[in-house]
């Protein structure tokens, strides 16, 4: 289930956007271009860290069609936070399969130390001419992890005109994915329980949704050194979309710590001061996305700029700049990367006890609430350097590092309770050619 941030969710951006992601080294025909990659992925304070090796395959058809094949793995190892935040007293929760439990310090950002998954991943797509100016290009893609399972279909119609110089994209994707989650799925807003007794807090063992989504776009060469890129997408999620692993803390507003009177007296009721977290069965996603990359003498600037908005009240601004110096054997390439996000209407610090939750019942005043952090108010700060090395005509080595910084706005809450800024590392090596 966590890897499903990772994963493009068969994007349209992937197959009407830049088909073009292919090795530096140009393929001839009847020849298999290949690229090869091995991904590090580490977060601050032992949180989660990733392998990822990678191979993507292309090779060009009869008749103008080419085949374009991927294989991904993902190992996440780690520690993953919980979503409850930091308290000036210990906290203990009990694990997503109800059989264990583990306990935090005083001070400490609740983190399952628990937390591990693997996923592999397999995609295809088959381009084929229609016409001289017209292209067909049909997807597929299989996603599995331990508890997730993701099935996709995309299918993108490119036309050529004005001499080619034009390029007009229609595209349209489609996932179903499927959760059984370790433990089950948990009840929204429903307290987590004492360990041994999660049977009454849960509502099955498997949830699914769908994903559609559709991208127009326009692709036009403006002389011989610029290319400029303009798409609109927009997507629809029904079905389950809570993260089954996020919880919310009760705090009561006498104490400012988490509860333990009354419904959440967990000697008495079994009853932790912690709620599963609960989001809408229904997202509408829109994206507009603008890119323009331009030729210098040697040098190649490469710019990007996305809005994003839905009807979760999550709104996002991400630039992204990369410039390719040209050096007489090799090329280096700076990278940097600005993301804005505002927060979901139903993101929450946590909850308090009286006003959002009775405190004889443990019902809950409000639909949909989650303290998960990606749902927050952020900022994410990327830069990174890649270094390109071509060994002969026929391949190429690069290398490609990049420091994260992400900071969460959590308002005006106590600074011991604030999220703490998150900073992790990318490390990579590619290995591109022809076969």
């Amino acid at each position: 289930m966590q890897l499903k941030k990772i994963k493009a969710q068969m994007s349209l951006a992937t197959c009407a956007l830049l088909q073009v992601a292919a090795p530096v080294v140009q393929a001839v025909e009847a020849d298999w271009d290949i690229e090869t990659s091995a991904l590090y992925y580490s977060e601050s304070d032992g949180r989660v860290s990733a392998f990822e090796p990678a191979i993507y395959a292309g090779k060009d058809l009869e008749e103008g069609g080419r085949l374009n094949l991927r294989l991904v793995i993902d190992v996440l190892t780690g520690a993953s936070p919980n979503a409850a935040h930091a308290s000036t007293v210990a906290q203990t929760f009990t694990t997503p399969s109800g059989n264990n439990t583990y306990t935090v310090q005083p001070g400490e950002t609740p983190l399952d130390d628990t937390f591990h998954d693997t996923r592999v991943s397999f995609g295809a797509d088959w381009s084929l001419e229609l016409d001289r100016m017209s292209r067909l290009t049909l997807g597929t893609n299989v996603s599995k992890e331990y508890d997730y399972l993701a099935l996709g279909l995309s299918v993108a119609y490119a036309h050529d005109l004005n001499d080619r110089n034009t390029t007009l994209t229609a595209s349209f994707g489609f996932n179903n994915d499927t959760i059984e989650p370790e433990g089950d799925i948990p009840t929204a807003l429903q307290a987590m329980v004492t360990q041994g007794s999660s049977a009454a807090n849960r509502q099955g063992a498997s949830d699914d949704k769908t994903i559609g989504d559709v991208l127009f776009g326009i692709t036009q060469v403006i002389n011989r050194n610029t290319i400029m890129q303009l798409n609109y997408s927009f997507g629809q999620t029904d079905g389950y979309q809570n993260d089954p692993f996020k919880i919310v803390s009760v705090i009561d507003p006498a104490t400012g710590l988490p509860a333990t009177t009354g419904f959440f007296d967990t000697a008495n009721t079994g009853n932790r001061a912690y709620l599963y977290e609960s989001r809408p069965d229904s997202r509408n996603r829109n994206n507009i996305y603008f890119k323009t990359v331009h030729h210098l003498q040697e040098d190649i600037i490469n710019f990007s700029y996305r809005y994003y908005w839905d009807d979760w009240d999550i709104n996002s601004h991400t630039l992204d700049l990369k410039y390719r110096y040209q050096m007489k054997a090799s090329y280096l390439q700076p990278h940097i990367r600005y993301y804005k996000q505002d927060a979901a209407e139903f993101y929450v610090h946590n909850l308090s006890l009286g006003s959002d939750v009775n405190a004889t019942t443990g019902a809950v005043s409000r639909q949909y609430a989650s303290s998960d952090s990606r749902l927050a108010d952020s900022e994410t700060v990327t830069v990174g350097l890649k270094y390109g090395l071509p060994l002969s005509n026929n391949s190429e080595f690069s290398v490609r590092g990049e420091f994260v910084r992400l900071t969460i706005d959590d308002g005006s809450v106590p600074d011991n309770e604030r999220t703490p800024d998150l900073d992790a590392v990318m490390l990579q090596f590619s290995y591109a050619l022809i076969w």
